[in-house]
């Protein structure tokens, strides 16, 4: 795993770049992901993604690669959507044999538990910002998920 100061090191030399994602991968499969975010600088998450689904970019790649737009594909009468606050592995119950949070069809409140998402060996809660009702689950079950990436739809 990297130290602090050499991932401070990375983030300033990824800043001054014009990169808009590195993905970097050490010898035990830990990957350490930046992201450029528009205008903030930028922000780097660590995931445990096995390297053969997801290579590691070229510089080529890289310096060729647009800023990751939020999904927004015209079905605003499916709802609102609920994007992914990070980059990491999509859970859509709290273990293997537990029922999902929320499905098609679930009613919900503000501050529910809607899914999990696995981040740095941890488990981040992903909760409702508005009461409403799902209307689309747009992600499977341990899925790696990409920051703004519509998980569900709720109206």
């Amino acid at each position: 795993m990297y130290s602090v100061e050499e991932i401070k090191e990375l983030l300033k030399a990824f800043d001054a770049s014009k990169a808009t994602r590195l993905t970097i991968q050490d010898d035990n499969g830990e990957k350490l992901t930046f992201v450029q975010k528009t205008g903030t600088g930028a922000v780097s998450t660590v995931s445990t993604v096995p390297a053969a689904e997801q290579p590691v970019p070229t510089e080529k790649q890289l310096t060729a690669a647009a800023p990751f737009i939020h999904e927004d594909d015209g079905q605003k009468e499916n709802g609102l959507p609920v994007t992914a606050p990070m980059i990491g592995v999509f859970y859509a119950a709290p273990s293997p044999d537990k029922e999902p949070y929320v499905t098609v069809g679930s009613k919900v409140n503000k501050g529910d538990v809607l899914c999990l998402i696995e981040a740095m060996k941890l488990m981040n809660e992903v909760t409702a910002e508005q009461s409403g009702e799902i209307t689309e689950v747009c992600v499977e079950n341990g899925q790696v998920v990409e920051y703004g990436q519509t998980l569900f739809r709720m109206k």
